[in-house]
Formats: structure tokens, sequence, C-alpha cells
């Protein structure tokens, strides 16, 4: 069971409309479309990387837990509201092209789009030059340095520095 809007003057989730003008902010969709490349694609995976990924993550804040959720954002005026929203089946076109290199390419973006947005908005007021995020501390077995993503060691706290990140891999 699900509900539409399709009524073209409601707007379902509007909640978005900040979150997302907080991501254009700290300049998501800049970083994504300098950072990931989904280069030899048989398919148009590859084209506008930065669309989708805004999609995929205005779907998610709006309670989308598959690709077939995604489709909420088309409903009512939210395309008036919002430009650039991919449908579900591109949006999982894009996903199914993804490599590890290609999940790196995104963390690299996560991890500089922190940077941005701590130094675009007060979010941290008196954090000062140094800020500590605890960006992922999840432990999952890995069976082998062979296993595709396999890393030694973990990576719990990325020291953020206001206007870069400082990182040995970037």
């Amino acid at each position: 069971m699900s509900a539409a809007f399709g009524d073209p003057n409601l707007v379902a989730n509007a909640g978005l409309e900040p979150v997302m003008r907080l991501a254009a902010r700290g300049w998501l969709s800049e970083l994504v479309r300098e950072t990931v490349r989904i280069d030899g694609a048989d398919n148009s995976a590859g084209a506008n990387p930065a669309a989708k990924v805004t999609s995929l993550i205005a779907a998610m804040c709006a309670g989308a837990d598959s690709i077939e959720d995604a489709d909420r954002l088309r409903h009512g005026a939210m395309p008036q509201l919002f430009g650039q929203i991919r449908a579900p089946s591109t949006l999982g076109t894009f996903l199914r092209s993804f490599t590890h290199g290609h999940a790196l390419q995104l963390h690299a973006v996560h991890r500089r789009f922190l940077g941005e947005l701590a130094a675009r908005t007060p979010l941290l007021p008196d954090a000062g030059q140094i800020a500590f995020i605890d960006i992922d501390s999840t432990h999952k077995r890995v069976f082998g340095p062979a296993k595709q993503g396999a890393q030694v060691g973990r990576f719990k706290l990325a020291e953020v520095v206001l206007g870069r990140i400082p990182d040995p891999r970037l």
C-alpha cells in the first residue's frame, strides 16, 4: 500500500528543502561532479552523477529505503521545488555500475563535504580550528586481503580542519 501526491500544487516531504539547501551550501553537487567518475559503463550510468547522488540523498532523507521509494520525489510539485530529480530506474542503473573504487570516490566526497559544511555553516559553534567527527566506527569481519574493499585497520576519527581536511589518502 502506498500514497502518492498527484496534485501539482502539493509538496510532500517539504522538509527536504532546507536539508537540500544545506547540501548546496556545502557544495555537495560540485564535489560529486569533481570527484565521481564512472567511465566505461555500457549505458548512461556515468552521466551526471551529481544529480543522481543528490536524488539518492534526498530520497533517503524523505524516508526511502529502496530504489522504488525514490519515486516519491517525483510526485506533486516536487519537480518544481527540486531540479534534476532522477527516476528510480535511472538511480538503480547508476548504483549497479558502482565498483569499490566508485565507493571510495563517494567516500572522498563525504570527507570533503563535511569540511565544506563545517566551514560554511555555524553547526559547530566555538569549534575553533579543529573539530573531531566520528564518521564510521563500524567493525566487520573481512575474509582476506583479496576481498574487494578489504582494508587493514580502521579509520574512526576524521580530523576536520575548517576549510580543508588533511588526509594522506586524498
